[in-house]
């Protein structure tokens, strides 16, 4: 068995979260009983059923409420709620290190990276660790760690068409985006458009931001957008990576 991964994130960009929580006015927060939850195991055949997608189209979507639960659903909202209200979200860039550029033009949404350090961020880092040794069973992308962060969009954001990585990196090797939104609506705006890896024209796909769905891709392989949200838009993404060491935000 592989040894469980653990994504270590130099210098987070987001505040611990009980000094966030102690700072939202009133003191609103209420603890999320997560032991609570019924979720269906991990199993052999919906692990078959993502590397059968990646495979095959290079992108899937799929309901995961079942698998994750709906309380887990809404302490991860809450956390990024949290952190929105207490403008602990920093601005989102394109590039890493030295090389991040803070771009409105292209993207505006606000993010905050994930440590594992919370009782559903925990759980949340087990449930794609099953889904990083899974893929690399079936697919053997020899992914060694994920890295992940909040997003959110208020109305108006978006990010312009992109690649999650830049060909030939071998660094984001798949993409996964988990919502956290409940009660979308398509007027609502703010879905992720996927068009075609062979024709960057070709829209083949529009998921829309409801609260339990995760959309997953190839890194490389798959341009998508996310369309301008018309209210505010909670969402996580996340990156299984082939490098060991993490990059410098």
């Amino acid at each position: 068995m592989e040894t469980p991964v653990v994504t270590p994130i130099h210098d987070p960009l987001n505040t611990p979260l009980h000094s966030a929580q102690e700072a939202v006015a009133g003191s609103d927060v209420q603890p999320i009983d997560l032991g609570t939850d019924r979720r269906e195991p991990v199993s052999e055949d919906w692990l078959d059923e993502l590397a059968s997608g990646l495979s095959e189209y290079g992108w899937m979507s799929v309901d995961v409420r079942s698998r994750l639960g709906m309380n887990l659903l809404a302490a991860l909202k809450q956390e990024v709620q949290i952190l929105d209200r207490t403008d602990a979200m920093k601005k989102a860039g394109i590039g890493r290190g030295n090389d991040l550029v803070r771009d409105r033009s292209v993207r505006r949404d606000k993010i905050a990276w994930l440590q594992g350090v919370t009782a559903p961020q925990a759980a949340l880092f087990e449930f794609f660790e099953s889904i990083r040794q899974g893929l690399n069973q079936r697919l053997f992308l020899g992914l060694k760690r994920f890295e992940t962060h909040y997003a959110t969009y208020h109305a108006g954001d978006f990010y312009k068409q992109h690649l999650d990585s830049f060909r030939g990196r071998a660094s984001r090797v798949v993409s996964l985006v988990l919502y956290l939104n409940e009660d979308w609506q398509a007027a609502d705006g703010g879905a992720l458009q996927v068009f075609n890896r062979d024709n960057e024209h070709e829209v083949c796909g529009t998921v829309l931001p409801e609260a339990g769905r995760m959309a997953l891709f190839m890194s490389e392989e798959i341009p998508h957008e996310v369309l301008p949200a018309n209210r505010t838009r909670y969402s996580l993404a996340c990156w299984f990576r082939q490098d060991e060491v993490p990059l410098p935000l």
